[in-house]
């Protein structure tokens, strides 16, 4: 009895790993990154706090997706303005993140440009957001702010764009 209980779990298993193949694909393609500003000789860059699918608050780097037939640059000028309140002068472009995700009814494809933009002008609010995904938003200092993003890939990104501005390995 208990190799059949095996099987049957062994079988339920695969059958779930099959079912989770068999989802449709949707391709996203989302852009953001940092934009810095320099206050008082020292860099600062702007992030939000919004909410994951567990309901907890996590801090992140500005993005969203791309609209009608804009190019990642311009998302990233558009989605930092709304999530942000600051609007930016795109520098360069840091990296590209390529990650997938599974919801209920489709498994996600989703790719991220990152880009470094110069603050030129705004105040910190999330009041523009339209989705209201950025419950909050704060400048934090660039040397600081790895440690407050809750995703290993945007700690990268920061590091990308230390070593740009200020030479760090």
């Amino acid at each position: 009895m208990p190799t059949h209980r095996t099987r049957t779990s062994r079988t339920a298993a695969l059958a779930s790993r099959a079912s989770a193949r068999a989802l449709p694909v949707v391709d996203e393609t989302s852009a953001g990154g940092l934009v810095v500003d320099v206050q008082d000789g020292r860099a600062f860059t702007a992030v939000i706090a919004r909410r994951n699918r567990g309901g907890r608050l996590e801090w992140c780097l500005p993005k969203g997706h791309l609209e009608g037939d804009e190019t990642p640059p311009e998302a990233a000028v558009r989605e930092i303005a709304e999530e942000t309140g600051i609007t930016g002068r795109v520098l360069r472009h840091l990296a590209t993140i390529d990650y997938w995700f599974a919801g209920d009814e489709h498994r996600v494809h989703k790719v991220v440009h990152h880009f470094l933009l110069e603050a030129v002008s705004g105040d910190l609010t999330t009041a523009n957001d339209p989705d209201q995904e950025a419950e909050e938003v704060e400048w934090v200092a660039l040397d600081e702010v790895a440690r407050r993003l809750a995703y290993p890939n945007e700690r990268r990104i920061v590091a990308a764009a230390r070593k740009i501005l200020v030479g760090d390995a």
